[in-house]
């Protein structure tokens, strides 16, 4: 039976993320994949790099921490995101006060979600990243505490997931990509998986 991305049946394919939100969106692609959290990186970044280069940075950084030799099956893809406001990178959130005032920020403004993502094999690297633009309505602090106090989004960047209760009652729009403001835009992932 035909499958669309069959030109990487020879690789075993690995994701380098905890997160379930991009278990869930590589899914999408019906290919079989493990997940190995095993190779975690220091992620500090270099002193003045520019805050839309920092997801294609740590992108590369997890994919380079994978040894793999020179007969080795293995394909990893690797993805990191942010979300940039007044040019200041919003990672995730160190406890719930720090995402109540990271919400509080982007409370009726325009943030910009940025993911790098790298794909890797013995022989070969791509990299890429994802942009998009996504424009928040007005929220209250009290719908910013309910929000974050039942759905203690600490493990997101920017302190959201858009496919959560906040994306519903608070998205006023998305340019770009909404699986790329969810951690991997897998279009871009697709076509670049179908080079390998």
């Amino acid at each position: 039976m035909f499958h669309p991305l069959e030109n990487i049946d020879r690789y075993r394919i690995v994701l380098a993320s905890g997160s379930p939100r991009r278990r869930e969106l590589l899914g999408l692609l019906d290919v079989d994949f493990e997940v190995d959290t095993s190779h975690p990186v220091d992620e500090t970044v270099p002193e003045g790099m520019d805050a839309c280069e920092v997801p294609v940075y740590l992108s590369q950084l997890k994919a380079g921490a994978y040894p793999l030799s020179d007969d080795d099956d293995r394909l990893v893809i690797t993805a990191d995101t942010v979300v940039l406001l007044d040019g200041d990178v919003l990672g995730k959130p160190a406890d719930e006060a720090e995402a109540i005032a990271m919400l509080g920020r982007l409370s009726g403004r325009e943030q910009t979600v940025v993911t790098g993502v790298t794909v890797r094999t013995c022989d070969r690297t791509l990299t890429f990243s994802a942009t998009s633009h996504v424009e928040f309505a007005t929220l209250s602090h009290d719908e910013i505490v309910y929000y974050v106090e039942r759905y203690r989004p600490l493990d997101k960047a920017g302190a959201y997931g858009i496919q959560e209760w906040i994306g519903a009652a608070a998205i006023r729009g998305i340019r770009g990509s909404f699986y790329n403001v969810m951690g991997l835009p897998v279009h871009r992932l697709y076509e670049t998986l179908k080079e390998i």
